[in-house]
């Protein structure tokens, strides 16, 4: 089956990509940071700490994906309750970014996007077509008559 390296794949993928956008984001804070420079006179020190924290929370919320995926990928279980939740808003996390992404740094980002989304999807997809034993509909059995399923009374006739 496909499912558990899915699941693998995404883990990875999603903890990468934490470390990657924490890193950025700590850089791009450093570089205000350094520079000194004021956006519409905002205050560079503010710019510089909402920037890093910025990305620590992503980094986090990315890595909380991550972890989510791998406790899939290592129960074969397809992910319940927050965590379900978690997987989903990370897909739509990714489709906006890769929306952003198109316009702002160009085509090879967007694709990463999609990519992770396409993978995200798959993962929540996978899980949910697994095999279920075939539906039976419950048997209504009487006492009286023999253990067999009481069939449903005839329709009315109006004469």
């Amino acid at each position: 089956m496909v499912r558990r390296p899915v699941a693998w794949v995404v883990a990875v993928v999603l903890f990468v990509e934490a470390l990657f956008i924490a890193g950025l984001n700590w850089f791009l804070g450093i570089v205000v940071e350094r520079q000194d420079m004021s956006l519409a006179g905002l205050d560079p020190d503010m710019m510089s700490v909402s920037s890093k924290i910025g990305g620590v929370v992503f980094g986090l919320y990315f890595a909380f994906c991550g972890l989510v995926a791998l406790l899939v990928a290592l129960r074969d279980r397809r992910p319940a309750g927050f965590g379900r939740v978690l997987l989903i808003s990370g897909a739509v996390v990714h489709g906006l970014l890769g929306a952003f992404a198109w316009g702002l740094v160009g085509w090879p980002a967007f694709l990463f996007m999609v990519l992770v989304l396409g993978l995200i999807v798959l993962l929540l997809m996978t899980y949910d077509a697994e095999e279920r034993p075939a539906a039976q509909e419950p048997e209504d059995i009487r006492p009286g008559n023999g253990g067999s399923p009481v069939s449903p009374p005839p329709a009315p006739t109006t004469p």
